[in-house]
């Protein structure tokens, strides 16, 4: 990846943006292109760009996300919130030990400004852990956020047909929320989309909508409900046009919502707005 000078071109009209999905402890520590937080932070705001969820992979980035935001939240006005829990690639170091802490963490949300336990999911392109760990993994998690009454952020990747098997099977046993979580960084089918979208589930949209040789993406955005968008960088991955080959910040996600706003026919300000304030209601944000 490119370590060229951030040179972002920063979209006039925005006001609120609120960027879902940013590991911004992977951004910071980025050894060959180090970056400061105030920096990050402040390229943020310039782009309007006030409001930040820091999801977390595993049990030590889960404190790095936590400490973060202890750290920066509220530096020059921004908001910054955060997740715990175990990725798929890291299921097979699920313990009793990492459970507890995200008992333990979730149970004190409001200390730690935790909204989410994630990102949690299924990954079968690049299988880290096997399978069957990966699905006991995922459904437990999914389990305590439904005893937590707290949302889960869904990462799925090449893994749609179990991860909807096992969102049922919570639904039939009465262990889902009415509003689950966020299907992040949604790659799947428009069909599958629609379908948690039916559960209650929003769909969360970063860079590869913008790739050009994306044509599923936009598809989704075309059947997906206003109501039920989300918009994220994944920062440092998932660079959108323009910037594509740079590490990402949260001051590019208004290229995401450029996006939307052109399949959808709406203006930037107002696909920034709606997006923003279905995040704080998913995430439960006054």
């Amino acid at each position: 990846m490119s370590h060229k000078p951030r040179v972002p071109v920063y979209p006039e009209g925005y006001s609120g943006v609120f960027d879902t999905h940013a590991h911004l402890y992977d951004v910071l520590r980025d050894s060959d292109s180090p970056v400061l937080a105030e920096d990050v932070l402040r390229r943020a705001l310039r782009c309007g760009v006030d409001t930040i969820l820091i999801p977390a992979d595993n049990i030590d980035t889960s404190r790095l996300a936590v400490d973060f935001v202890k750290q920066w939240n509220g530096f020059e006005g921004i908001d910054l919130y955060c997740s715990v829990g175990i990725h798929p690639h890291e299921a097979s170091a699920y313990t009793e030990e990492a459970e507890a802490y995200i008992v333990d963490m979730v149970s004190n949300r409001e200390k730690y400004k935790i909204k989410a336990i994630g990102e949690i999911g299924l990954d079968y392109y690049y299988d880290h852990s096997p399978r069957d760990v990966q699905r006991r993994v995922f459904k437990r998690q999914a389990e305590l956020a439904f005893e937590l009454d707290i949302p889960f952020i869904l990462h799925e990747r090449d893994a749609s047909k179990d991860c909807l098997d096992i969102i049922r099977e919570l639904k039939s046993e009465g262990k889902l929320l009415d509003t689950p979580g966020v299907c992040h960084c949604c790659s799947c089918s428009a069909q599958i989309a629609a379908e948690l979208i039916k559960l209650g589930f929003y769909i969360g949209f970063d860079g590869p909508l913008t790739f050009k040789n994306n044509k599923k993406t936009p598809g989704v955005v075309e059947i997906c409900p206003l109501d039920a968008m989300v918009v994220e960088t994944d920062s440092p991955y998932l660079t959108p046009e323009p910037n594509r080959g740079m590490h990402n910040e949260p001051c590019f996600v208004p290229f995401v919502i450029d996006k939307i706003a052109a399949i959808k026919g709406i203006s930037t300000k107002e696909a920034a707005n709606i997006t923003a304030d279905n995040g704080k209601r998913l995430f439960r944000i006054k």
